[in-house]
């Protein structure tokens, strides 16, 4: 997007009537309001108590860094070694990775411009190093193409931090917040101990639904809930968590003019923004595909576009009057150990959450911004960048599609269209197989005990399990009352035979109103981001083996 399409945008509303008390009443830091000045030819600055950077012990920083093709961008095979790797190596040793050095001086002669040690690890503005900021604008810029004109980026430290202080800067105690009835129990930790309100709504195979979103706010009886409309809705839209759902621009088009309509603020939480991995294919297709792809030449600029074009808009992309707060991290991209993110949001919210930032976590790590920039603007570029992230988002479909290819494995499997709340999505349904000796399992057993959508973003399948037909669990003495469900004791059997995924009860919107009977169905979330295909393969041979004895039992 250029610099002149951007100006024919219409700016942002003003969105003062969101902002909290706190947010209100928060004035700029009498210090930080100083630093401005600094950096100007000529000028004595005996103002601040800083540290000079001579004594900071650190003349360099320096990294080993990985080239940017170390992965293809086709997806194949898992990147972890093979069994019989040891046997190769001990007749020739391993290739080593290609690698660059990256240094990060102390000093430098463009100080703003250049990173360097004595900028970067300094007392600093909340907005950070000046190359990164300026690296972000136009990431977003070309990637989300904002609907309006006067956005603005804001780093942050991780998505974490990003989120509180969106709780933080536009909720009061009382007030209440929109979630997916299946969402990140880390924004719930935020919220409820400020004292705001959770409100479910519900989801199907397409996302939030917008039908369930326009009653909940068209019928709001605030004397029956006991609290006022909501004002702010939280989404993770690209392979939500935790049930890998994408929102595509229909569905995101209709909930963004809901928004509009009743005057709410948009959340988009996105980490995975860059693991859309497409549809799953079974592994014949797929070894069709891979046979038929043929390579382009294409410029670099042709080569990020076709890149961009690939992936599902942010809601930025349907935003004409600035109502979205989209938070970004290089959690997924990078490491998240480097805790830097970056906000994209109208001017006003922006100010606030640099506010904010001034007297709680400041700017991200002097160090993780300085290796990050020096990577991405001086030695990758935009470019380059682009190549690192086709390469990982190549690995991550292939554990995705290595996961799903063991789950099959495991069971009887078919695939089906959906109905219902699943109407339009493609679901494997799964029975337990026959039994080690090959007999026959009867026929009043062969039940359909698991289904799933598979994930066409992110890092997670979610799995439903049919509980139907089995006696509800009896609690024990010394069990808690909300333990005493198939889900919970299905999840601990699992758990106790060596395999820990996670229960659907941590994921509810509404902790008091589940989404489903935890009695009838359990919900799991099973990771693909972080094991090898053997340890994927084994933990399937257990799911299926302690479903089996516990539907049996």
């Amino acid at each position: 997007m250029s610099t002149r399409d951007i100006e024919k945008l219409p700016k942002s509303l003003d969105f003062s009537h969101h902002l909290s008390d706190i947010a209100k009443a928060r004035a700029p830091s009498p210090l930080k309001t100083f630093y401005k000045y600094y950096g100007r030819p000529g000028l004595l600055a005996l103002a601040g108590g800083i540290p000079h950077p001579d004594y900071f012990p650190f003349a360099t920083l320096e990294a080993t860094t990985l080239a940017i093709d170390t992965y293809s961008d086709t997806p194949g095979e898992p990147g972890s070694p093979s069994p019989l790797s040891w046997l190769w190596n001990l007749f020739s040793p391993p290739a080593k990775p290609r690698t660059t050095r990256i240094t990060v001086p102390k000093y430098v002669s463009d100080p703003i411009n250049d990173v360097n040690l004595a900028t970067s690890l300094q007392y600093t503005m909340a907005r950070g190093i000046v190359p990164l900021q300026e690296f972000l604008q136009d990431y977003s810029a070309r990637f989300y193409k904002p609907g309006f004109s006067d956005f603005a980026t804001l780093v942050h430290t991780g998505n974490t931090d990003a989120w509180s202080r969106v709780i933080y800067n536009l909720l009061n105690p009382g007030d209440s917040l929109l979630v997916e009835e299946w969402t990140y129990p880390g924004a719930l930790s935020t919220a409820l101990p400020v004292g705001v309100h959770a409100v479910a709504v519900p989801l199907d195979s397409m996302g939030m639904r917008p039908d369930a979103l326009r009653e909940i706010l068209e019928n709001w009886d605030e004397t029956a809930r006991g609290f006022k409309r909501p004002r702010l809705l939280y989404t993770v839209p690209i392979g939500q968590n935790p049930s890998g759902l994408t929102t595509a621009e229909a569905r995101k088009r209709a909930i963004y003019e809901i928004c509009v309509e009743f005057d709410i603020i948009i959340g988009e939480d996105d980490p995975y923004f860059i693991l859309q991995e497409g549809e799953y294919e079974v592994p014949e297709v797929r070894v069709k595909r891979q046979k038929a792809l043929v390579s382009k030449k294409m410029t670099e600029e042709d080569e990020i576009e076709e890149f961009i074009g690939t992936i599902e808009p942010s809601y930025l992309r349907y935003d004409y009057q600035g109502r979205v707060i989209r938070c970004d991290t290089f959690s997924k991209t990078i490491a998240p150990g480097s805790r830097v993110g970056w906000f994209t949001c109208n001017p006003l919210f922006a100010e606030r959450f640099e506010r904010a930032g001034e007297v709680s976590t400041q700017a991200p790590s002097g160090f993780a911004q300085s290796m990050i920039t020096q990577l991405l603007v001086k030695t990758w570029g935009m470019g380059g960048y682009v190549r690192w992230l086709k390469g990982i988002r190549a690995e991550y479909t292939t554990r995705r599609d290595a996961l799903i290819d063991a789950i099959v494995h495991e069971m009887d499997v078919e695939l089906v269209r959906g109905e219902g709340i699943l109407e339009g999505a493609m679901v494997f349904q799964g029975t337990v197989k026959d039994d080690e000796k090959g007999r026959m399992v009867e026929k009043s057993r062969k039940k359909i005990r698991v289904s799933f959508v598979p994930p066409t973003s992110g890092m997670f399948v979610w799995l439903r399990v049919d509980f139907t037909g089995l006696l509800p669990p009896i609690r024990a003495p010394d069990e808690e009352e909300k333990d005493a469900n198939h889900e919970t004791r299905f999840w601990i059997k699992l758990a106790e035979s060596g395999l820990l995924i996670l229960p659907g009860w941590v994921f509810r919107g509404e902790k008091d109103h589940p989404p489903s009977n935890p009695n009838v169905y359990g919900h799991y979330r099973v990771s693909f981001s972080d094991s090898t295909s053997e340890n994927m393969t084994k933990a399937s041979k257990i799911f299926a083996k302690v479903l089996k004895e516990y539907c049996h039992q």
